[in-house]
């Protein structure tokens, strides 16, 4: 495994001072946003595949600090019921691919997308349960109308420019939030549909990120490490269900942190465990999302926590067995 920072949180800084600063802290590789949510503050795709030089110099920034590239992102919503919201997101996407290909990626991180409710909807709507009926034919109709088709086409695109992982970020707010729509969406869509792995969306659903991890297995594409602190007694007031703003951090149910300060250590390192268990080896990449501590406290907080936990190094050989 490799120790991996999400860029955004340096997006006011150029990334040759964001990459020899990291590298300095003995990070591995850089999660390079291209896009969408995360923004595109250190990348801009269309002028690198424009320009031979600038993409020269883009990929001489890596090299100089002996860092590898872990992922591109670019979190949209290509099938936001808005024309023009699913468009943008739709071409980010296709342009990353584009830019994947150039670099010699192969793994692009993002958000499944939600649909309305109906052709005509304005704002996507997120389904979380099955009563009134009404409920399950929004599931229905965003699913095999919408979900489904829209991802067996951009699976197509991304294998044909030789991205083989698509890795879903598993969100409440999306479709895919979870194991089970993760499976489901990568059944009907191809084995190059897969999980981004954030157990901080995990936690607060009540899933085990270790249970989730050995059922995903294969289907696991990357892997973000960022914690939540579940508030026990906001919880048991409100349940987990929570659209305070995160910054009303004393009656929220919970609060993303930084890695340590929702769980301790032997729960990451259950987790590192589970993932070489199910065979993944690729980057474990910080999302630093704390509002408790500044951005360097905590990010640096997380990369020594993450620099005792993770599994550097490849499996030894069973010599008492």
């Amino acid at each position: 495994m490799q120790l991996s920072v999400l860029t955004v949180l340096f997006s006011d800084q150029p990334l040759a001072d964001v990459a020899k600063y990291l590298a300095s802290k003995g990070v591995q590789a850089l999660e390079i946003g291209t896009g969408g949510f995360p923004g595109d503050a250190h990348c801009k795709p269309a002028e690198l595949l424009a320009d031979s030089a600038k993409l020269a110099e883009f990929k001489k920034i890596f090299e100089d600090n002996g860092l590898s590239i872990a992922a591109l992102s670019v979190h949209g919503n290509a099938v936001h019921p808005d024309a023009a919201v699913a468009k943008k997101a739709e071409d980010e996407f296709n342009t990353t691919l584009k830019l994947a290909e150039k670099l010699g990626v192969t793994r692009v991180v993002t958000f499944s997308g939600c649909p309305g409710d109906h052709a005509g909807a304005k704002y996507p709507n997120w389904v979380t349960c099955p009563w009134p009926e009404d409920f399950l034919a929004v599931l229905d109709y965003q699913w095999n109308e919408c979900l489904i088709p829209y991802w067996q086409k951009a699976s197509a695109r991304a294998a044909e420019h030789g991205v083989d992982k698509i890795a879903l970020e598993m969100h409440p707010g999306f479709c895919v939030y979870n194991p089970e729509t993760t499976l489901r969406l990568r059944q009907a869509a191809g084995s190059n549909i897969g999980a981004n792995v954030d157990p901080s969306h995990l936690f607060w659903q009540g899933i085990d990120p270790v249970a989730a991890i050995l059922k995903l297995g294969k289907a696991i594409h990357y892997f973000h490490a960022k914690d939540t602190y579940v508030d026990p007694y906001n919880t048991a007031v409100n349940g987990v269900l929570d659209t305070k703003h995160y910054a009303q951090e004393m009656e929220r149910s919970w609060l993303f942190r930084t890695v340590g300060y929702g769980h301790d250590t032997a729960v990451w390192r259950d987790i590192f465990s589970a993932l070489r268990k199910v065979g993944y080896d690729g980057p474990i990449s910080i999302e630093h999302e704390d509002g408790l501590m500044s951005q360097k406290e905590g990010l640096e907080k997380a990369i020594e926590l993450l620099k005792q936990t993770i599994i550097f190094e490849g499996r030894g050989e069973i010599f008492w067995a």
